[in-house]
């Protein structure tokens, strides 16, 4: 047997085939979206992982699922490990299906109510699972006490002082330092 024949295939059949079966059971339930439906967006290989997004008319959640079970490293339900991406930390909860198997999720939206349509859940989907490795959106790190940080200070010190609704809806505080109010 290779190394490659040892490999899971891609988990999205069987993530739909029980999250369908979840929703054929809370139909009509208040935190369910009629307007979505179940679906697997974007499986792909990652550090011996399947790693996706599932989309459900009550949930979106990243999902971790074993791709090379030599190296899949299962938690308990409702235990927690943190994961590195380039945009940061995230914190995925050890879940397990009789249709589905073990895999971890990380929420993303829950509940649905905000996504009228299926399209948009899904583009917003592949849109988190694109922004998973972009370190643009990473979080910027807070300098070490007492270091200047130029424009950081200048937007903490106008957005520390008292602000009127027009500058608030106007966002004039971003583009310069505000006059003291008398």
């Amino acid at each position: 047997m290779t190394l490659a024949s040892a490999l899971l295939p891609d988990p999205s059949p069987r993530f739909e085939a029980a999250f369908r079966a979840a929703a054929a059971r809370m139909a009509g339930l208040p935190i369910v979206n009629p307007a979505l439906a179940v679906e697997a967006v974007g499986f792909v290989p990652w550090e011996g992982c399947w790693l996706g997004v599932m989309v459900a008319p009550w949930f979106m959640n990243v999902v971790l699922a074993p791709q090379d079970p030599a190296a899949w490293q299962p938690l308990p339900q409702g235990a927690k490990r943190r994961y590195h991406f380039a945009s940061g930390a995230y914190d995925f909860i050890g879940a397990r299906d009789d249709i589905a198997g073990d895999f971890l999720a990380c929420s993303l939206f829950s509940p649905m109510e905000m996504f009228g349509d299926q399209p948009t859940a899904v583009l917003t989907a592949k849109l988190a699972l694109d922004a998973l490795f972009d370190a643009a959106h990473a979080p910027v790190a807070e300098p070490p006490p007492g270091e200047s940080t130029g424009r950081l200070d200048a937007i903490r010190e106008s957005v520390a002082a008292p602000m009127s609704k027009r500058d608030f809806l106007t966002a004039r505080f971003r583009d310069k330092p505000r006059e003291p109010r008398g």
